[in-house]
């Protein structure tokens, strides 16, 4: 099927062809036709799948088929859980409406509001938010939600993972009742089912690859490697093997800003992603990886969604997750678009725990290798009790220095 038998006009198809695609993926093949016809839409879609410009299309076309005049109400507010998945979105809304006489803009928290308030006072068809930046502006009477027609909640079960349920609540009764809506999630949760119920009104459902199976396309590898070694072994694979572009995940953000440094001393150009850094330093780095000004981004779990970063053909899980869910999302930053993509884990030993949780969760057994000249030295069977007797609290007594200290008594 090409883009042409969708329904999209002219204007939208030329934004298309000229970002190189010229057949939509199977979500956009489900989703596009269902929202042009103005059905509410619950997605199940990865990020990866072309999920956004399933969205961004047909809304895209649905509101250039109507315009306001000068003044320019919001008529269509796009939600997403992170700043960059926001910034990301308004890039496809631009890239894809350059044709369109439609405005738009993106606001979000970490970085001065008053940009943004200037960019909605002279008027904005389609507003890409995080909940916490929008309802700071509503509540200071900045901007009005009370002409939205079309609603897209994006990565909606990643936002109720963030605890924003209570946001996305008070949002939607800022909302008109009559609207279109439009819930993408990578899962259909239990809470993402209570939502749906609660606003989308007789949804269209359409389904793409499910995450379990998603992984199989990728070419992923487990090393088991001791935990003091994984620092230097990550920077000789990627030296060693000439790596370029290589996303690279840890569990903490210490952890990211400790291997960052190293790499850096070892001349292996990084720098980290994390929620400790600040919106700017966060483009920047993701920039550059973009550019090739630095080799890898290390980054904590707060990048793995929303990442556009074409083609990338490495990512490394240098920490499990101990999410074997967010094992999926991290390794699905690679193997996009048909393109070959390797996903390759280091592993110590206490970490065997979360490489079966996650074998369990995609389906596919991932035998445990060994890199020449970091063979690991722990064993499974080394952490399973630890050695002594376990600590009795009861028994212990308040330290002091004076010999007169004594317990207040409770009251």
């Amino acid at each position: 099927m090409s883009f042409e038998k969708l329904g999209l006009n002219q204007s939208i198809l030329s934004a298309v062809r000229k970002k190189g695609y010229e057949n939509p993926s199977t979500i956009q093949a489900k989703a596009i036709p269902q929202i042009l016809a103005g059905r509410d839409l619950l997605a199940s879609s990865q990020t990866g799948t072309g999920k956004t410009a399933g969205f961004t299309l047909p809304m895209l076309q649905l509101l250039s088929s109507r315009t306001l005049g000068k003044k320019r109400p919001i008529r269509a507010l796009v939600l997403t859980p992170t700043r960059e998945l926001a910034a990301q979105v308004f890039d496809n809304v631009k890239t894809y409406g350059e044709n369109l006489d439609l405005r738009s803009t993106v606001i979000f928290g970490g970085v001065n509001q008053n940009p943004q308030v200037k960019a909605i006072r002279n008027g904005v068809d389609i507003l890409v938010a995080t909940p916490g930046r929008l309802l700071d502006l509503h509540n200071q009477r900045l901007l009005s939600l009370s002409q939205i027609e079309l609603l897209v909640l994006d990565e909606a079960d990643r936002m109720l993972d963030m605890g924003f349920v209570r946001d996305i609540r008070k949002i939607l009764a800022l909302l008109p009742n009559k609207r279109q809506t439009l819930l993408f999630s990578a899962t259909f949760s239990d809470e993402i089912k209570k939502l749906t119920k609660e606003f989308l009104n007789n949804p269209a459902v359409v389904e793409a690859t499910p995450e379990s199976t998603t992984v199989e396309k990728i070419n992923q590898r487990a090393y088991q490697v001791d935990k003091k070694q994984k620092s230097d072994a990550i920077i000789d694979l990627i030296a060693g093997g000439k790596w370029q572009q290589v996303l690279v995940f840890t569990r903490t953000k210490h952890a990211a800003n400790r291997l960052t440094q190293k790499m850096v001393k070892c001349d292996v150009s990084a720098m980290a992603i994390h929620g400790n850094k600040s919106q700017s330093a966060r483009t920047k780095a993701l920039a550059a990886l973009h550019s090739n000004e630095i080799r890898v981004l290390v980054a904590t779990d707060i990048a793995a969604r929303g990442l556009d970063i074409p083609l990338l053909p490495h990512v490394i899980n240098y920490e499990l997750p101990n999410v074997p869910e967010d094992y999926v999302h991290r390794i699905g930053r690679t193997g996009r678009a048909g393109a070959s993509g390797e996903a390759i884990s280091l592993v110590s030993v206490d970490e065997i725990a979360y490489l079966k949780s996650i074998e369990k969760l995609i389906g596919i057994d991932l035998p445990l290798e060994v890199i020449a000249g970091y063979e690991p030295t722990e064993k499974p069977g080394d952490i399973q009790k630890p050695k002594g007797n376990k600590p009795n609290f009861n028994k212990r007594k308040p330290k002091s220095n004076n010999r007169n200290f004594r317990r207040k008594p409770r009251n």
